[in-house]
C-alpha cells in the first residue's frame, strides 16, 4: 500500500491511500479550523500550531488508513488450509486404510504367510481397540478348479484367518465365515497376477 498526504494553505490535510491489490485512490480530506485571522503578529505561531495538530491528525489517520488495507488482505487472502476429515474411527473405512482388510493365500493352501499374519496381528489390535465391532471373513479363491473345490478351498481360508485372530484374543462371537468360492474375484483376468489378488480372505465390517 502506497499513503501520501498533502496540507493546503487554509489548514486542510488531504490523505491518499492505494492499497496492494487497487489501481484506483482515494482521497480524505481533513480540515483543521481555526479562529482569527491569518494576518498579524501572532499568525505565524497560529500556523505552526495548526501544522503540528494536523500532521498528529495525520498520522492517526494514515496508521488507520494502513490497518484497513491490512486487514482486508488477511481476508481476502487463502487462509489455512481445511483439514479433511478421515475415515470414521472403528468403520470398515478406517480398517481399510489403517489395517488392511484381506490376507493372501498359495495356490490350492490355505495356510496363513508370515505376511498374512502380520496383517491378521493388526486386524486383531484394531478389534481390541474396538470391542463393540464384529466382522465377516470371506474367503475367496481363483477361478481354476471346481465349483465344489473352490467353495470348500475359501472356507478353509476363513477358518483359517478367523482361528488366529481368536487365538490373538478376538472373541470368536465377533467373527462369521463365509466362502465365495470363485463367484467374487477382486481382479479380472487370466494370469498369475490377478489369480493372485483372487486368493484371499477379506474382512468386512457387520
Amino acid at each position: 500500500m502506497a499513503t501520501f498526504f498533502q496540507t493546503g494553505r487554509n489548514g486542510s490535510a488531504t490523505i491518499l491511500c492505494c492499497g496492494r491489490n487497487e489501481r484506483t485512490w482515494s482521497g480524505i480530506t481533513r480540515h483543521f479550523p481555526h479562529s482569527g485571522s491569518d494576518t498579524g503578529p501572532f499568525s505565524g505561531l497560529r500556523q505552526m500550531k495548526f501544522k503540528v495538530f494536523g500532521a498528529l491528525g495525520l498520522a492517526l489517520v494514515l496508521a488507520a488508513c494502513s490497518n484497513g488495507n491490512t486487514n482486508k488482505g488477511d481476508s481476502s487472502g487463502t487462509g489455512a488450509a481445511t483439514q479433511e476429515a478421515g475415515p470414521t474411527p472403528g468403520s470398515e473405512a478406517d480398517l481399510v486404510a489403517n489395517v488392511g482388510d484381506r490376507v493372501f493365500y498359495e495356490l490350492n493352501q490355505s495356510q496363513l504367510s508370515e505376511e498374512a499374519r502380520a496383517t491378521l496381528d493388526k486386524q486383531a489390535a484394531w478389534l481390541a481397540k474396538y470391542p463393540q465391532v464384529s466382522i465377516q471373513l470371506a474367503g475367496n479363491c481363483d477361478d481354476r478348479g471346481t465349483e465344489e473345490y473352490n467353495i470348500a478351498l475359501g472356507q478353509r481360508r476363513a477358518n483359517a484367518a478367523r482361528d488366529y485372530l481368536v487365538a490373538k484374543g478376538v472373541s470368536a462371537s465377533r467373527i462369521t465365515t463365509i466362502s465365495y468360492g470363485k463367484d467374487r474375484p477382486t481382479a479380472d483376468g487370466d494370469d498369475e497376477s490377478s489369480w493372485a489378488q483372487n486368493r484371499n480372505a477379506i474382512t468386512s465390517v457387520r
